[in-house]
């Protein structure tokens, strides 16, 4: 597969991930965030994971990886304000973290 499939494909599990968590949220925070707020945030998670060191800890006996899902949290506040996005609640946030998790974990166990 070329890179340019690759990244088509990325962007499809993208909205996929970003409708998941737009039906995941309460119904009081469907109208917080934007399509747009969703993408960058979904973008600041990966960013998180890849610059955290946190997937390169060792697993636990069931295969899971205990990731702080506050430190998460932190870092979107943290580099939203830097961004110039914003501003999220940590609270509305968390929800977001949590519905992007379980998404993954739901992608995962159809793999």
């Amino acid at each position: 597969m070329g890179m340019e499939e690759d990244f088509l494909l990325e962007d499809e599990d993208d909205a996929k991930c970003v409708e998941y968590i737009k039906s995941y949220l309460p119904q009081e925070l469907k109208e917080t965030f934007s399509d747009d707020d969703l993408f960058y945030i979904l973008d600041l998670i990966v960013d998180y994971y890849t610059t955290s060191g946190c997937l390169d800890a060792e697993p636990d006996e069931e295969g899971y990886i205990n990731i702080d899902q506050d430190e998460i949290v932190n870092y979107i506040i943290k580099e939203s304000s830097k961004d110039g996005m914003g501003p999220f609640k940590a609270d509305d946030v968390f929800f977001v973290v949590q519905g992007e998790m379980e998404y993954s974990n739901m992608t995962e166990n159809e793999e």
